[in-house]
């Protein structure tokens, strides 16, 4: 079976394979070319973005300066890339989303909670990550008249960070297969609008059984951050090809407040004292209305709870060398064998054996 085209907006892709947005420069320039060079859509990230840049090129950056700059990096040539944006990191969310407008970002995926409406989007493509009916049911509601150009349904086995509470992630009745139904009915009855599947596809066969389902194209991250091209260190991905089943586990302690999949044999949840906040990248409102209050910070009564992953995820891309690095991952992440090239992983997708 050739694998079927993606059409989202205003583009339309060769193959239905979408790469899901790994933050903290996983999901690079360099990667998101790759996957666009080879049919599928390269997702940026936007999370972490400012200091990432700051500290890869040794200069100071604003928010809205370093998600223009890595859009139009990836764009550059007449590429098309994507942004996932983080919609639970609000301090950022306003600035992030108004720079990836201006630099005519190929389309938005806002997940990591329930993105209110934004005005003036013009011609971007907007794509909403959902993990349940509800939620895209509130979503309808608050965007309308506008309807997202696509969804895609994440399931509790995808990596980083998940929309399920830790006993949802291991009931059958929050998988992806029995998620996936109301969701595509609601699609249908609004525009019929695509649906992407994510979380746990990992082969040909796993996008064929999804596309006989309805969906119109798949989301993957894991099997992208096991390519040369991804933005992981050489250390994080001989992490990821010598991991076992047993040492991929769902733990709670981001600041975020969402449960997150991690390999349990990454260097920072195996140091002895949990790192606490001193970057303030995912701050929460305080009583005046302020983006002040980090769970992981050292004045925060209930910081036992809680650990600083921003230095950690930075590590795990080369730019905090001196922290113990964080591996988040998939549930499917012990099947990866081998580093590959993003155009040998794409060739086995698209073609299968």
């Amino acid at each position: 079976m050739t694998l079927p085209k993606l059409r989202i907006r205003g583009f339309e892709l060769p193959t239905c394979i979408v790469q899901g947005g790994m933050g903290v420069r996983v999901s690079n320039p360099t990667l998101a070319r790759a996957v666009f060079q080879n049919g599928g859509l390269g997702v940026l990230s936007s999370a972490g973005l400012k200091g990432a840049l700051s500290r890869k090129n040794n200069k100071p950056y604003t928010t809205y300066d370093a998600v223009r700059e890595e859009i139009e990096t990836a764009q550059a040539g007449g590429f098309l890339a994507g942004l996932n944006v983080m919609y639970k990191l609000g301090k950022d969310y306003e600035e992030t989303v108004r720079a990836a407008v201006d630099a005519k970002v190929s389309a938005l995926f806002l997940g990591a909670g329930l993105p209110k409406k934004i005005e003036n989007l013009g011609d971007t493509a907007v794509v909403w990550i959902v993990s349940s009916a509800r939620a895209l049911k509130i979503l309808l509601r608050w965007w309308r008249p506008r309807l997202p150009d696509a969804v895609v349904v994440e399931g509790p086995e995808a990596g980083g960070h998940l929309g399920f509470t830790l006993e949802e992630v291991g009931n059958p009745n929050f998988s992806l297969e029995n998620i996936l139904p109301d969701i595509l009915k609601l699609a249908k009855e609004n525009g019929n609008f695509p649906v992407i599947a994510a979380g746990g596809i990992w082969s040909k066969e796993d996008i064929i059984k999804f596309l006989n389902r309805g969906v119109s194209g798949v989301q993957m991250a894991t099997r992208f951050l096991a390519t040369i091209e991804s933005g992981a260190t050489d250390d994080f991905k001989r992490a990821l090809v010598s991991s076992t089943k047993d040492v991929i586990k769902v733990v709670m302690g981001s600041p975020c407040g969402y449960p997150f999949r991690i390999l349990t044999t990454s260097p920072m949840f195996n140091a002895s004292r949990k790192p606490k906040c001193d970057l303030g990248f995912v701050l929460d409102k305080d009583g005046n209305d302020n983006y002040t209050v980090c769970r992981a910070h050292p004045n925060n009564p209930e910081n036992s709870k809680f650990f600083c992953i921003c230095n950690g995820l930075m590590s795990g891309v080369g730019l905090a060398p001196a922290e113990p690095a964080l591996y988040t991952v998939g549930s499917n992440a012990y099947r990866v064998q081998s580093i590959v090239s993003v155009s040998d992983l794409m060739n086995e997708l698209s073609c299968g054996v």
